[in-house]
């Protein structure tokens, strides 16, 4: 459970810029969107694999054409 303690002379606007940095730093959205639709554990593997073949082969292409 993420807290924010607002202070006191503290504008509203500063506390929710403090939740959503605490948000995004914890990644609960991630997590969200993560366990949203279930993929078996082999279907995760197999896009982990053609996701890092796919980067791979972006930076080959970008050091080749000097990019």
């Amino acid at each position: 459970m993420l807290e924010v303690t607002v202070y006191k002379n503290e504008p509203f606007e500063r506390a929710l810029r403090r939740f959503k940095k605490k948000y995004e730093k914890a990644g609960i959205l991630n997590d969200i969107k993560k366990n949203l639709n279930y993929e078996k554990p082999s279907v995760e593997k197999r896009m982990r694999k053609a996701k890092s073949i796919k980067r791979l082969h972006r930076t080959n292409f970008t050091r080749e054409t000097g990019l």
